[in-house]
């Protein structure tokens, strides 16, 4: 795929991702030097500070000579006028921005997990993510700035299952961002090399639409449970209280009910205590059940759909699902719904490249498409697609602008834009006080691939350095 898309762009170079092996001199005040504290200073909080000339808070908002604060792992400080404390390291470079994110990766799943059709909606993608799977492509994928990635088995299935965001650095456990960032599903998609013909095209998005009927379906019933208990709960209650405080006459009432049984020679019979029946709690389904958070809109649902017919009948047919959150995956040929994918502010996450792997469902994408999405109104996002991608996402993002998507945009594509539509913004994609400290250090702008990536933070760590 790469060398297609740099025919395209002759002008993308690839060899200056990776930082420079060389170090600077202590005392020279370059971009990139370091300075380290004192191994003899008291313990105390872990500080970085990290200078830039150009400082990318988030895409449209930028600090010129600015500097961050991370303790901890965690931004605690951001602006012009952050002084670095005493034994804090030091980074400065000429410019920084927060760490790319991934928002459709394979990254540490195995091949079968991946092509799994048999994935269920409470199918966990963690429970299939193997940290220490292709520790080349995690290592340039990290040299390439990419610091967290969405991860998904039975990415091709119908309903793919529980979608995570993991960070990208190697080590010996997974550092989850978010277990639970989305629930994937696909429809009319190439499985197995097998084209799926227009009818069963229309009918999977039924199926889905059907899927998530039932996971409605089953919300209602369980609020319905809860209000009914709650209500059987209020009454038992008051009939408690009412047989205490009438206790008294209630047993007066019953001995001499007794003895004039007795003395007419009758058998006296006890009056049994009719309890209003309890409500019956519905049956639990694991796989309703996490569809029925999707339409509740507790988890987003991002779905896989690329041709008219299947995005125009799940673009119908969801309208129903008013808390519904759909992120659109592929989308070749969104732009001929851009309007109505606008209206209902649904991100469109796009693979931007003429790299089709022998897939008819998406013939018709371009590399204008996200240019075209945006104008429109779109919330565009950029993945790779998968893990042999993993390192070309700046590379895609660059792609993108070559062809009409604005650079804030295309930036925002790559960082706050899938931190946001997977339900990680408070911690990553962007750099702000409070947040995870995963960011970059480059010599230019994070969408010139020409510029080296100096160093990259992830959560605090220096991951890569020169």
């Amino acid at each position: 795929m790469l060398p297609s898309c740099l025919v395209l762009l002759p002008t993308l170079g690839l060899l200056g991702s990776h930082p420079s092996p060389l170090r600077p001199l202590a005392d020279e005040r370059t971009p990139g030097a370091i300075e380290t504290a004192d191994s003899s200073e008291p313990q105390g909080p872990d500080r970085i500070w990290v200078h830039a000339d150009r400082l990318i808070v988030r895409p449209g908002e930028e600090l010129e000579n600015a500097s961050l604060l991370i303790e901890d792992g965690v931004i605690v400080r951001v602006g012009p006028d952050v002084e670095a404390p005493e034994g804090a390291r030091r980074i400065e470079g000429r410019v920084v921005c927060a760490g790319f994110v991934d928002g459709w990766s394979t990254l540490g799943i195995e091949p079968a997990g991946v092509r799994d059709q048999s994935a269920l909606a409470a199918t966990r993608s963690l429970d299939g993510f193997d940290p220490f799977r292709s520790p080349e492509d995690r290592e340039i994928a990290l040299r390439a700035g990419v610091t967290s990635e969405r991860i998904q088995v039975g990415a091709i299935a119908a309903i793919g299952g529980i979608g995570s965001v993991v960070r990208t650095e190697l080590g010996d456990r997974p550092e989850v961002v978010a277990d639970e960032a989305c629930v994937a599903a696909t429809v009319g998609i190439t499985r197995g090399g097998r084209a799926v013909g227009v009818f069963d095209r229309v009918s999977e998005v039924d199926r889905l639409v059907a899927q998530l009927q039932k996971g409605a379906s089953y919300r209602k019933s369980e609020l319905k449970y809860r209000d009914s208990l709650e209500e059987w709960q209020e009454a038992i209650a008051k009939k408690r209280e009412e047989l205490e405080d009438d206790f008294k006459k209630a047993k007066k009432k019953r001995d001499k009910d007794v003895a004039e049984a007795e003395e007419k020679g009758k058998e006296y019979k006890e009056k049994r205590y009719k309890e209003d029946k309890k409500p019956k709690k519905p049956r639990w389904d694991p796989n309703v059940e996490v569809l029925a958070r999707v339409t509740d809109g507790e988890i987003p649902l991002a779905v896989e759909a690329h041709r008219v017919p299947e995005l125009r009948g799940l673009l119908e047919k969801t309208t129903g699902f008013d808390r519904l959150r759909l992120v659109v995956l592929g989308g070749s040929e969104a732009g001929f719904l851009a309007d109505e994918l606008a209206e209902r502010h649904i991100p469109v996450m796009l693979w931007p490249t003429p790299d089709r792997s022998g897939r008819p469902e998406m013939a018709r994408a371009s590399l204008e498409l996200a240019g075209e999405l945006a104008e429109a109104g779109v919330e565009v996002l950029i993945g790779s697609g998968g893990s042999a991608n993993a390192g070309s996402l700046r590379l895609l993002a660059a792609a993108a602008v070559g062809h009409g998507l604005d650079r804030d945009a295309a930036l925002s594509a790559i960082t706050l834009g899938p931190a946001r539509a997977f339900d990680v913004a408070d911690r990553i994609g962007s750099l702000e006080p409070g947040k995870d400290a995963d960011l970059l250090v480059l010599d230019g702008d994070p969408l010139d691939t020409t510029a080296p990536i100096r160093f990259v933070l992830s959560h605090g760590r220096v991951v890569v350095e020169p």
